[in-house]
């Protein structure tokens, strides 16, 4: 079904419950719409001549259909902000307080963006975490495990993972790491997950 056929349809749908509010004595209270000084000079003129008098309560009937459509556009636009509203809240619990470290990265692992517990985890505010490069998770010794695994990743368009080691001065710590490509392409996606037992 092309676009111009659903539009079509949809304000058929649209006229129709305006039609039935109308006809109902329910339509919704207005939101503001006003009729124009010069429509109600012509409504008025029309309406004092008995020959165009049925044209004026046409033209009235079509005023008050087109003020109610707009009214349920409205309020469909106000229900349709909501929902988004609350989709992105969900998003927002869903990415940003996540039980996992959460990264989008350039193939040379430099942080376009992250979540709380990868902030807390490269040890930087997460509003501060597109000045560092997720290299810093890893050991001096498995960094080049790390950039390889987004290279793959880069190059194949595929889901790849590795375990490396984690930068820490007290203690050997590991750190599992998967990444794939984010839908544009552009970035790699990385989740990375501490391994409470060694390799």
């Amino acid at each position: 079904m092309s676009n111009i056929h659903k539009e079509s349809r949809h304000h058929e749908q649209l006229r129709q419950k305006a039609e039935t509010s109308i006809r109902g004595g329910s339509a919704p209270a207005t939101h503001g719409w006003t009729i124009g000084a010069a429509s109600l000079t012509l409504l008025h003129k029309l309406a004092s001549d008995p020959t165009t008098a049925s044209d004026a309560l046409k033209m009235l009937h079509e005023l008050q259909v087109h003020q109610v459509e707009l009214d349920l556009q409205q309020e469909h636009m106000i229900e349709d902000r909501l929902a988004i509203e609350q989709s992105m809240l969900r998003q927002v619990e869903l990415y940003v307080y996540a039980p996992v470290a959460y990264f989008m990265v350039s193939s040379a692992g430099e942080v376009a963006e992250g979540n709380l517990l990868g902030a807390r985890m490269i040890g930087v505010e997460r509003d501060d975490l597109q000045s560092h490069n997720i290299l810093r998770l890893a050991a001096p010794d498995s960094r080049a495990a790390l950039l390889a695994l987004l290279e793959r990743v880069r190059s194949s368009g595929l889901r790849h993972s590795c375990r490396v080691q984690a930068l820490d001065t007290k203690k050997l710590r590991w750190l599992d790491v998967v990444a794939s490509a984010s839908p544009a392409g552009q970035h790699c996606l990385v989740a990375v997950m501490e391994v409470t037992s060694d390799p």
